[in-house]
């Protein structure tokens, strides 16, 4: 049995084509059903639905075979990224590059952040994603203090909680909308498979086989796109 752990939404729909490429449809619907575990086409394959931010744990502990999380989850966990990383029995061997977006800083409209990240300044920051902002600020020689949040980050500068938020921004619409503006980005995000490295030894063949067809599936609609 292989098991594929994903999370709900778009990482979920965005999954669905390469699964196909693969051989693999997912029978049921996570939005119409309570299922956790959600059969498929395949006997001898199953997707286990968990929280985005739990997906590399149930893969490097073995509650899975593989997942697909995006490269900040990765990042936040503390995981050395690449395809080599090794960190814990957790192999990363493809960028799916899906769900991508990215990971800004944002600052009320009118805020000078050209003055507040001048060396030896201190600013307050309020994001989930800590330990990225942390060396994103330190790499610039910023003092900051983080305030770690886990949803409607950008209330945070409306309130004055914080001078600025990193967040994830996908069109920049509800940045707008709360007037914000995304003044930085720190770095380009996408999904990426991960695979538990004993599942990989275990089940060469069968876990491979995923593997390489993802790999084509990808590489065809990057070629198609260019």
């Amino acid at each position: 049995m292989i098991t594929i752990a994903l999370s709900k939404g778009r990482i979920f729909d965005d999954i669905l084509p390469l699964l196909k490429s693969a051989g693999i449809e997912v029978l049921d619907d996570p939005e119409q059903s309570r299922k956790l575990i959600l059969d498929t086409n395949q006997s001898d394959v199953r997707v286990l639905l968990v929280r985005a931010t739990d997906v590399p744990t149930y893969v490097q502990y073995g509650g899975a075979d593989m997942g697909v999380v995006g490269k900040d989850t990765l990042l936040e966990s503390g995981n050395s990224f690449g395809s080599n990383a090794g960190v814990a029995g957790l192999y990363q061997p493809l960028d799916l590059q899906i769900a991508k977006c990215r990971i800004s800083v944002a600052v009320r409209d009118g805020f000078d952040y050209a003055a507040a990240m001048k060396q030896g300044s201190r600013m307050t920051v309020a994001t989930k994603y800590v330990a990225i902002a942390r060396d994103f600020f330190a790499s610039k020689g910023v003092h900051v203090d983080l305030i770690k949040l886990y949803g409607s980050m950008e209330l945070a500068p409306l309130t004055g909680l914080a001078d600025a938020i990193v967040d994830l921004v996908s069109t920049g619409n509800t940045l707008k909308a709360n007037h914000l503006t995304e003044v930085e980005r720190i770095m380009d995000i996408s999904s990426h498979l991960v695979v538990n490295q004993t599942a990989l030894k275990l089940k060469q063949a069968p876990i491979r086989k995923i593997i390489d067809a993802f790999a084509v599936a990808v590489k065809n609609r990057t070629e198609n796109q260019d």
